[in-house]
């Protein structure tokens, strides 16, 4: 059922914000390090099974070689898409978008609060693992990776919950909001997109989790949000070729 895996996610976060809320006081940071390095080698997995799987071409349960045609989209949408983003300077934008949010929350009145919510918020919501998981759960009716963002997500809140309270926990709001609407357009436009389109937006989905879980197990190696672009230039490719 399409939007199953942003309500899982929301269910997550209250989850993890309450258990935070316990554990008052706060990890300690390398436990904290620990913990985030270990999600991000799952996440590569996960992302790098999606992206073999579009890759490959198997007949009959047996491995016949590679999908060129897959491979040469998957190039020319990561190449187009990068220098696209980079001129938009999407992550820039976000980076800047999160700083000028905090900077405002330190200002409030319930300084703590705020912060807590707008720090978890932009943590959970910002991000490809958000779009291409919503964008999957609605075209595909595939919510695995919002399940795998949801585990992310609960351990994360529940850290954020532990050192700022119970503004973390509001962080299920724009959540739910952000991925049920992506969601929602995505279910909308499904029908109008071949198979094909919706496999190839699958496809490269997978490489940009790939590179999530690269950011996360070893520190920002890839501005992802500035490969968002490649999922677009990717379902042109694949409606015109």
């Amino acid at each position: 059922m399409a939007g199953i895996g942003t309500v899982v996610n929301v269910l997550a976060i209250l989850a993890g914000g309450c258990a935070g809320l316990v554990l008052k006081g706060g990890l300690k940071a390398r436990y904290q390090q620990a913990v985030i390095q270990a999600m991000g080698l799952c996440i590569i997995f996960i992302g790098g099974a999606g992206a073999l799987n579009g890759m490959l071409s198997v007949r009959d349960g047996v491995l016949t070689g590679l999908d060129t045609r897959g491979t040469l989209g998957m190039i020319l949408a990561l190449a187009a898409g990068s220098l696209l983003g980079e001129w938009l300077d999407l992550d820039g934008r976000m980076e800047r978008l999160g700083g000028w949010l905090k900077e405002k929350a330190s200002r409030g009145e319930d300084s703590q609060f705020i912060q807590g919510f707008v720090t978890a918020s932009l943590t959970v919501c910002v991000g490809a693992m958000a779009i291409v998981g919503s964008i999957q759960d609605g075209m595909t009716g595939d919510p695995s990776t919002l399940f795998t963002k949801s585990v992310l997500d609960l351990i994360i809140v529940m850290i954020f919950s532990s050192t700022y309270g119970k503004g973390a926990v509001f962080s299920a709001l724009p959540v739910g909001a952000l991925q049920g609407t992506v969601t929602l357009c995505a279910g909308l436009l499904a029908p109008v997109f071949s198979p094909a389109v919706v496999d190839n937006l699958s496809f490269l989905g997978s490489i940009l989790i790939f590179c999530v879980g690269v950011n996360l197990a070893f520190g920002n190696k890839f501005k992802v949000a500035n490969l968002l672009p490649a999922l677009v230039v990717g379902a042109l490719y694949t409606a015109l070729v």
